[in-house]
């Protein structure tokens, strides 16, 4: 972990939750107040439930996010989402450029970069993701791909208040599977000097989050290693018992 920053556990439900489901934000709440002031916890639930989610996050310790958003403000765009609805329904976090996203619906750094000014311009904390795949991670290129990404996706006037960074190895996403520690470390390492190299004093402090099959049997071991200032996480943020379980990987800095 970076010396001096607050770690931050961040839920990514993705396509996943019906209001039946809000049971679980509701628990992730009440176990989230145990952390409070210590690490930060959010949980990024699909539009439907956002309101709601914040309702019930409400005087908790429990940050609630977005998934993505569009970066105008208003207009002709059916079927998105601005940052200015997401501030409107109270969250205080949005995601741009996960994997998914740019996979699935081909978004460029320029426009992952473009949705991280419009959520700042919203007052949200945006979480930009970078990583590679696992042809990329074979053949070599993984930081040239992730430092192409950092340059590309984070926008000029990028802060620790304003901008957190999210590693996924696309390769781990979902599938059990996760890179070692020291190559955790080397990647997380060089996001850190990137940002600095990039931002200079407006990079201190800013987080850089580990994801890809995060889950309570690893969480320690990940969580403890250098640059590693919190996590992303996917499947295991569904239910509150596995959710708060990652977050107790920093039960020491609480009790300290």
């Amino acid at each position: 972990m970076t010396p001096n920053v607050t770690p931050l556990v961040a839920g990514n439900w993705k396509m996943n939750g019906l209001r039946a489901d809000l049971d679980q934000i509701q628990a992730i709440a009440q176990g989230a107040a145990e952390y409070a002031g210590k690490i930060d916890v959010v949980v990024c639930p699909p539009m439907t439930l956002l309101y709601v989610a914040t309702a019930l996050a409400e005087d908790t310790g429990l940050g609630i996010g977005a998934q993505d958003c569009h970066s105008e403000p208003s207009g002709a765009h059916t079927g998105d989402v601005s940052a200015e609805m997401i501030a409107d329904c109270l969250a205080s976090y949005v995601i741009v450029g996960h994997s998914e996203r740019r996979t699935d619906h081909g978004e460029t750094d320029a426009v992952v970069a473009a949705k991280a000014m419009a959520a700042w311009r919203a007052g949200l904390t945006a979480i930009v993701c970078v990583g590679e795949t696992e042809d990329e991670r074979e053949n070599g290129s993984a930081h040239d791909v992730v430092g192409r990404q950092l340059a590309g996706s984070i926008p000029d006037g990028a802060t620790a208040a304003n901008t957190v960074v999210a590693y996924e190895p696309v390769w781990a996403i979902g599938t059990g599977r996760t890179p070692t520690v020291d190559d955790v470390a080397a990647m997380h390492s060089f996001i850190r000097r990137q940002l600095s190299s990039r931002l200079s004093d407006a990079a201190d402090g800013m987080r850089v989050l580990y994801g890809g099959s995060v889950k309570p049997t690893n969480a320690e071991e990940l969580m403890a290693i250098e640059n590693v200032d919190g996590a992303l996480v996917g499947g295991a943020s569904l239910k509150s018992a596995d959710f708060l379980a990652i977050c107790a990987a920093y039960r020491a800095i609480v009790a300290g």
